[in-house]
């Protein structure tokens, strides 16, 4: 399934910084909007395998997985 996240950016002294703006704790600084968003997907995919981790750690080892759809 794909997932679209929305990429906050502006440039800002010489430098692109941006955010994703669902997920709070992805952001990046980088000299080319390009660079930039692809450094956000990089940091996002991170940021959500981390998350998935976390969770099913908590969880144990009795759980279900649902999906969610908004």
């Amino acid at each position: 399934m794909s997932q679209t996240y929305t990429a906050v950016t502006q440039q800002t002294d010489g430098w692109w910084v941006g955010w994703i703006e669902e997920i709070p704790g992805v952001n990046g600084q980088e000299a080319t909007r390009e660079a930039l968003l692809e450094t956000l997907a990089v940091t996002l995919r991170e940021a959500i395998a981390f998350n998935r981790q976390d969770a099913l750690a908590m969880a144990g080892s009795d759980y279900r997985e649902e999906c969610i759809a908004l």
